[in-house]
Formats: structure tokens, sequence, C-alpha cells
């Protein structure tokens, strides 16, 4: 009966948190789909813009995922009131992060563009975008937060329903502002940034109605985000800094793929945009993965069992080799009927099936080093280990490593995508030995 409480637990969250972040991913998806269609400089254009975006969102969910680690075991102990708080903190940060990046790509919106590809007419495109785009961050940023808060007290559903209707409210304005459909004008980029502001606008208002007025557990009011506490806010930072550090240095060697492949050529980013894309939607079943580990582990700690606390680390390593074995077999499966929604060159869309076999195979041993780190090790209050081993492994190792094949060894795109994916293989020795013989569950909650 304890198994199976085990797995309806945490089956649960799984499955509603990896459709929430596939639909959620559609977005961008839609977006980079439709504008395939309509032009390769335009579809290149915004996925050097979305490169700023994801950089922001790893900062957004690191906010978030320190606010969870806490929150799950203050949960675990029944105790909402730090809850409240610690919410608090996390959504002041979360805006702070809006407002900086809305600033900065207000103020030098070429040079953001510009730092992907020197192409001229890519950046062109990419700078309609942004002028829009730029419009979502503090929405986004609300939404984020109050899905993680949500999370930490074990309510999932809700971001399922709004990433679904996010969705459709994209694809729709996009297919008539895009091409110019039932009479209105064909905006390409511009239409489809105005349907990516409209989904996030809704989005927000929607989660912002549900904690007012149907959340059941924490009743959570606008006050509460006037009251912090010098003491958990201190508490908070000390665990999320090292999260920030790790996600958005992520978010950047993310971003530096797209820096160096577009220095390399520029059919380079269309074809990665197409092949990343794919992977981070079958991705979202590690993330997923992640995201329950770490209420889970932080939740049993937050109880004091910790027995059960490593009895579940084991239990959840074997699921991730799972489900790193069916991710891997469904990218590379998937790759040639996706591809041929594109409209690209027959070179680009061959570099991007090349790519995606690659990210096949990198897909594997990601879903098992990713949710241990940040679900199981993470989770469980040793944020400090997967940062040094992130400093270590992406700027120490891959991004030299990278620049070296690209920029004096002349290697292929294709070598280089080998060489910028590395980290997520040997990445998996540390983990192991960590999760399973180091001491990384620690009690962060106060008395």
């Amino acid at each position: 009966m304890k198994d199976k409480q085990f797995y309806r637990t945490f089956f649960s969250m799984y499955v509603v948190l990896v459709f929430q972040n596939v639909i959620s991913l559609s977005v961008n998806l839609a977006d980079n789909i439709m504008l395939g269609a309509y032009s390769e400089v335009s579809l290149s254009g915004v996925a050097a813009v979305n490169q700023i975006q994801f950089v922001y969102q790893q900062l957004l969910v690191a906010a978030g995922d320190g606010m969870v680690i806490f929150c799950s075991q203050y949960w675990g102990k029944k105790q909402t009131g730090p809850v409240k708080k610690i919410a608090a903190t996390a959504m002041h940060t979360g805006l702070a992060f809006a407002a900086l990046l809305f600033l900065a790509v207000s103020l030098f919106p070429r040079q953001a563009v510009g730092l992907f590809t020197t192409d001229q007419a890519i950046v062109a495109e990419g700078m309609k975008y942004l002028w829009l785009i730029r419009f979502t961050y503090p929405f986004f940023a609300v939404t984020t937060i109050l899905l993680a808060t949500l999370r930490s007290v074990e309510i999932v559903k809700i971001a399922f329903y709004l990433s679904l209707s996010t969705l459709v409210i994209n694809c729709c304005i996009n297919y008539v502002l895009i091409y110019g459909k039932f009479g209105a004008p064909c905006l390409g980029v511009v239409g489809a940034a105005i349907g990516t502001l409209a989904a996030r606008i809704v989005e927000c208002a929607a989660v912002i109605w549900y904690v007012l007025k149907r959340e059941p557990n924490l009743k959570l009011r606008p006050g509460d985000y006037l009251h912090t506490d010098r003491v958990l806010q201190k508490d908070y930072f000390k665990t999320t800094l090292p999260m920030l550090a790790v996600q958005g240095l992520w978010g950047l060697n993310t971003a530096m793929q797209t820096v160096i492949l577009g220095h390399m050529t520029a059919r380079a980013i269309a074809a990665n945009s197409a092949a990343s894309n794919l992977f981070l939607m079958v991705k979202s079943m590690a993330v997923g993965a992640a995201s329950a580990a770490s209420v889970m582990i932080g939740k049993t700690i937050g109880e004091g069992n910790m027995e059960k606390v490593q009895r579940y680390a084991r239990r959840l390593q074997k699921m991730f080799v799972v489900i790193g074995l069916v991710s891997g077999v469904c990218l590379f499966f998937l790759r040639i009927p996706v591809l041929g929604l594109y409209d690209l060159a027959p070179e680009t869309r061959e570099m991007a099936n090349s790519f995606l076999m690659i990210l096949s195979v990198i897909c594997v041993t990601m879903s098992y080093q990713m949710p241990t780190n940040n679900g199981i090790i993470r989770g469980g209050g040793n944020a400090m280990f997967v940062v040094r081993m992130d400093l270590i492994s992406i700027w120490c190792i891959v991004i030299p490593l990278s620049f070296f094949m690209a920029f004096v060894v002349k290697a292929s795109p294709v070598t280089v995508v080998w060489c910028l994916n590395a980290d997520q293989i040997f990445k998996c020795v540390p983990a192991f030995l960590e999760v399973n013989y180091g001491k990384w569950a620690k009690k962060l909650t106060r008395d």
C-alpha cells in the first residue's frame, strides 16, 4: 500500500507537470512552426530573441524552485504562514528580473539580438519581434511564481489548464496575423509577438483569479505580498542564489549554442531552433520528473522521515532511467514528422535532423542526471553541489571545448553540437555518487 501511495503521489504530479510543460513550450513552438512556414529569416530572428527569453525563464524557474524547496518542507509540517512570506519574497525577485530585462532590451535591442548572429536581415526581424515580446516579461514572472507557489503545496492541475488556454489563444492569433487571414493584415513576426503577448496576459489573469478565488490550501490575498520576514528572506536567498547562478549559467549555456552556431553559418540558427524546440518538448518528461521529485523529497524531509527520503531517492533513480529511455526513443522517431512541418531548405533540414539524432542520445543520460541533481539533491536542500558541478562542467569544459572546435578546429556544426551537450553524459557519474553516497538531505525549515 505504501508503494501504491508513492507511485500515486508521484504520477499525479508528474503527468500534469509534463503536459503543462509541453503545452507551455508549444507556445514558442507554434511561433517557430508558423514562422518557419512563413520565412526562414523570420524563424531565425525569433529564435535569437527566444534565447533571451530562455535565460530569463531559467532565472524565474530558479526563483520558483528555491521557493518550492522551502515551502514544500513547511507544507510537510502543515505550516502555511512561512509559505506566504517566502512566496512574497519570490514574487519580488521575479518582478525585479522582469523590470531589469525589460529595461535592458528596451535600451539595447539591436545589441541584444546581435549577440546571436551577424546577419543583419535576421537582426532586423528579431528586433521587430522583441519590440512587442518584452511586454510579456512581467506577466510571465507573475504566472511562473504563482504556479510555483501552488506546486509547493501539491496543486498542479491548474498549470495544465492555463497552458492549454495559452496555446489555443496563441495559435489562433498567430494563424490570423502571421499570414493575414480573414481580412487581417499580414504581419509576420509582429503577428507572432501579438499572439504571444495576448496569451501571456490571459494566462496571468487566470492564475491570479484562481489564487484569489479558488485556491484551497494557502488562501493568499494581495496584502500577503506586502509582508516578508527578514529571517525567512535570508534563508530563501541562501538557498536560491546558488540556484539562480546554476539556472542562469545553464540558460546562458543554451544561448551560447545559438551564439556559436549562429557565427558558424546562418543556416545553423534555423536548424538549431527547429531541433531544440522539439528537444525541449521531449525534455519535459525529465523536467516533470525533477519537479515532482523535488516536492516529494522536500515534503518528506519536512515530515522528518529520513529513512523514507533515502528509500524514495533510490526508487526515483530507477524511474528516471526508464523515463530517459522512453524519451530518447520518442525524440528519435518524432524528428522526421515534426521537421516536415517546417518549410526549410534541404541543407537546413538535414542539419536539423542530424542535431536531433544526437539529442536523442543525450536525452537518455540527461533524463537521469538532471532530475537526480535538480529533483533529489537540490530538492533535498544541497543546491551548492549542483552549482559546483555546473560551473566546472559547463564553463570549464563544455563552452571552451565548443569554442575551440568551432573557431580553431573549424569542425562541422554537428560535431560542435556533440561538444555543447557533452556535459549531459558525464554529469551522470557525480550525480550517482552524490545521491547514493553523499549527505545531501538537509532540513531547511525553522522550528
